[in-house]
């Protein structure tokens, strides 16, 4: 049986606003507010989208932050994995970098559905892991950050 690539949604409130792709080749589908609330300054919201989905098989949906939201206003957001059981109301938790509050309205794009194709690995626990080269070497260690790596 081939898999299935559709996501369902359900509205829950009649503010909700269905999930559009903003252009023919966008890898995300834009997410509206469903009510209006203030993000403060340095501060975060949870925020309504008044949709249940179904994400498809094989995938999990991950929320991402609109680029122009980031850059224009330091709007990120956060906790954004939405596995295939998951049928509560998609919510989207904003966070505001910014020096000042910024407004949401009912109907903004507030972020994107992006589903990806995930597997689900068995999990095995060993006493040792072969080395690599780059090994236990973390956090900015290949470089990238003005030392020429």
């Amino acid at each position: 049986m081939a898999e299935e690539n559709v996501l369902r949604f359900v509205k829950t409130s009649d503010k909700a606003r269905p999930p559009v792709f903003g252009s023919q080749s966008a890898a995300g589908a834009d997410l509206c507010s469903a009510e209006s609330c203030i993000v403060p300054a340095k501060g975060k919201v949870l925020v309504s989208t008044g949709l249940r989905v179904a994400i498809p098989s094989g995938h999990y949906g991950r929320v991402a932050p609109r680029s122009g939201l980031a850059v224009k206003h330091s709007i990120d957001v956060g906790a954004g994995v939405i596995d295939t059981d998951y049928r509560g109301e998609l919510k989207v938790l904003l966070f505001n970098f910014g020096e000042t509050d910024f407004q949401v309205n009912e109907g903004d794009r507030i972020a994107q559905l992006i589903c990806e194709r995930c597997t689900r690995p068995e999990l095995m626990e060993v006493d040792t892991l072969e080395m690599t080269a780059r090994g236990a070497n973390g956090f900015g260690s290949t470089g990238g950050f003005g030392d020429g790596k």
